[in-house]
């Protein structure tokens, strides 16, 4: 129990070493990782935004931009303490395969339209997922009657819930904890600044949305090799990437053309 607690200490200490945060900026493969985070949450959660929106609706606008604004504060204190206690736990066999196996779960899941949720608060509902299911069901989000610390603490939990998915599929990618966290924070900046472009781009090519979790597949099947010791070169992991959505574009394209055709 003692090393659990050094590790975990020794871990959030990383994010206070200048070596480790200099590497970020001069390694071209950690930035390629964090580029592979911020997609990622923009194609994933874009809508999760307008949830987030939805619930902050009935408080005067001034209060909205606050409630909105201690959510992300939220959620950058969880995914820092997540991120500090993953990289130590994801050194362990079973965990890095279970985690591994539930991307796989989430991925399918949504792939294949399987409901499952875990929670309501109030009537908000916390659904385990990341991307669009039932978009009728999170229009009909409301909370009407919360006050303002209620709200502040029903987007928290939205947030946290929202959260975990991105922060196992992060760990997926890289372990080096600054990729993780700047990830995670331009990641939140891009999921609640410029939602309705990643909505307006998923419209147009919808087919995007199935990319992210074919990506979210490869992902859990990499963690899981990883903890048998197969590791994936970047190079080849970047590659599959390209490949998925350059792919995913061409399809779209195609199925655009004979559409129109068949019009």
């Amino acid at each position: 129990m003692v090393d659990f607690f050094n590790n975990i200490i020794a871990n959030f200490g990383n994010f206070f070493h200048w070596d480790n945060l200099s590497e970020v900026f001069t390694n071209p493969t950690n930035w390629g990782i964090i580029a592979t985070l911020v997609l990622l949450e923009g194609l994933l959660s874009a809508d999760n935004a307008l949830v987030l929106a939805v619930m902050v609706k009935h408080l005067p606008k001034e209060q909205q931009k606050r409630a909105l604004f201690y959510g992300i504060i939220g959620a950058y204190i969880f995914r820092f303490i997540a991120i500090g206690v993953g990289v130590y736990l994801v050194q362990i066999t079973w965990i890095k395969v279970a985690g591994g196996l539930y991307l796989l779960w989430i991925a399918l899941s949504n792939l294949f339209h399987l409901e499952f949720k875990l929670a309501r608060v109030g009537n908000v509902p916390l659904i385990p997922y990341i991307g669009k299911k039932n978009n009728e069901e999170e229009a009909e989000v409301k909370n009407k009657g919360y006050g303002f610390w209620r709200t502040v603490l029903a987007v928290e939990i939205m947030d946290i819930a929202f959260s975990i998915d991105s922060v196992l599929a992060a760990f997926g990618v890289s372990e080096e904890v600054w990729v993780l966290f700047l990830g995670g924070i331009l990641g939140v900046l891009m999921m609640r600044g410029v939602a309705q472009v990643f909505l307006k781009l998923i419209d147009k090519f919808p087919e995007l949305e199935k990319a992210a979790f074919i990506l979210i597949i490869v992902i859990g099947l990499k963690m899981i090799g990883g903890a048998y010791g197969l590791h994936v070169p970047h190079a080849l992991f970047f590659g599959l990437i390209i490949a998925v959505f350059a792919g995913t574009l061409i399809y779209s394209a195609m199925r655009k053309k004979r559409e129109s055709e068949a019009a």
